[in-house]
């Protein structure tokens, strides 16, 4: 373990650098225009990030000790079927409906 100054410390200067990432883009670039060509890239971000974020999640879990699970993947695709079809609300509904009727039957 490490010393209750060097957490605060530590703390601290995980803050301030927080905080100065995010100034970088709003602070210098809140006021002005970005090139159409910027805005057509920040489009995709997050279509790009979320898959990168979940996938583990459902390919290796920790919850199953890394194993992939068969009620992960049929709720990952049914919360992808429902995010196409209807609506982002839908398809939480429907991922984490999925995902404990097919832990409930599996087990």
């Amino acid at each position: 373990m490490i010393s209750d100054a060097a957490f605060w410390t530590l703390t601290a200067l995980l803050g301030i650098g927080t905080f100065l990432i995010r100034f970088s883009f709003l602070g210098f670039l809140g006021r002005r225009q970005l090139p159409d060509w910027v805005l057509l890239h920040l489009r995709y971000v997050g279509v790009g990030v979320l898959p990168a974020m979940v996938t583990p999640l459902v390919l290796w879990p920790a919850a199953t000790g890394g194993e992939t699970d068969p009620a992960r993947l049929v709720a990952a695709l049914a919360t992808f079927v429902a995010a196409l079809r209807v609506s982002v609300t839908m398809a939480l509904v429907a991922g984490m409906g999925t995902l404990y009727l097919m832990q409930f039957l599996l087990s």
